[in-house]
């Protein structure tokens, strides 16, 4: 059972990256990925935890990016990461939405009980800050039952708290990824929330270095897998499966979805980075 997409407290997860990788083991997961938004900070404890508990770790992020003015994820597996492109792309994100989430949060404050501190109550040290936590605060303060309840309302586009910040562009990272040695991805491209890069989209990423295509996640209904599945036929691209778990943050759970062995082998190939095995 290969998982290529999760979180940890590296990021918006609620596992630590030891835990996520023992939730794992009990799921059945043979290979995972630790896919943090625009971190590595996870990787060693992760790798640790996978020997421990003998299981295969690939070492990625998942990347904040704008396409057309839209909100666009692209996971990169077994990339380097020291790679300057990246480390600098990773910072003026992790700068870029924590500006954003103190304005949400000063925003938020004016109509229910929170604050900074209590967003900040909710990271862990070295975290990439991110709404989830805002949720976390406002569940934690009693306004919203669970972090859907609040991403259904204050945190959504359209809200009047709600905020953008600036994240590099799809096509400039998926080059960047593929200088890093790494493997690019497109994460959930047609998930039911939010709007949808094009098939012309597809192809101008596909020129720059795009490698494959999330097809089997839990916010893709079938339209959207064969969609999604016909497009990896038509540019050549691989087809992934996964979670996308983030722990009791979010219904998603370990091994819902999963990649083949013959697109995983390829992955593996194709990185800078080895595969851990235990």
């Amino acid at each position: 059972m290969i998982d290529l997409h999760t979180h940890s407290t590296a990021s918006d997860g609620t596992d630590s990256p030891a835990e996520l990788v023992r939730q794992a083991k009990l799921a059945g997961v043979t290979v995972l990925a630790l896919t943090d938004h625009d971190t590595d900070a996870g990787w060693d404890e992760a790798a640790v935890s996978a020997a421990e508990q003998g299981i295969a770790l690939i070492r990625g992020a998942e990347i904040s990016t704008t396409l057309g003015g839209r909100s666009v994820h692209l996971l990169s597996y077994l990339h380097d990461p020291a790679h300057p492109g990246l480390r600098q792309a990773f910072a003026r994100t992790k700068a870029s939405r924590l500006e954003r989430l103190q304005k949400m949060t000063a925003l938020i404050s004016a109509d229910f009980p929170i604050s900074w501190p209590d967003v900040v109550a909710q990271t862990q040290p070295g975290a990439s800050v991110g709404r989830p936590h805002i949720a976390d605060a406002l569940v934690a303060a009693g306004v919203v039952a669970d972090r859907d309840a609040a991403f259904a309302n204050m945190l959504r586009p359209g809200s009047p708290y709600y905020t953008r910040y600036e994240a590099p562009a799809t096509a400039e990272m998926v080059a960047v990824v593929r200088q890093a040695g790494g493997v690019p991805v497109l994460a959930h491209p047609f998930a039911t929330r939010g709007r949808h890069p094009c098939d012309d989209d597809v192809a101008g990423l596909v020129r720059v270095g795009l490698l494959g295509l999330e097809v089997w996640h839990r916010e893709q209904d079938e339209a959207a897998r064969q969609h999604a599945l016909a497009l990896t036929e038509r540019f050549g691209l691989w087809p992934t499966g996964s979670s996308d778990y983030h722990g009791f943050g979010k219904p998603n759970r370990l091994g819902e979805n999963y990649t083949s062995e013959t697109v995983f082998a390829k992955i593996a190939h194709a990185g800078v980075l080895p595969v851990l095995y235990p």
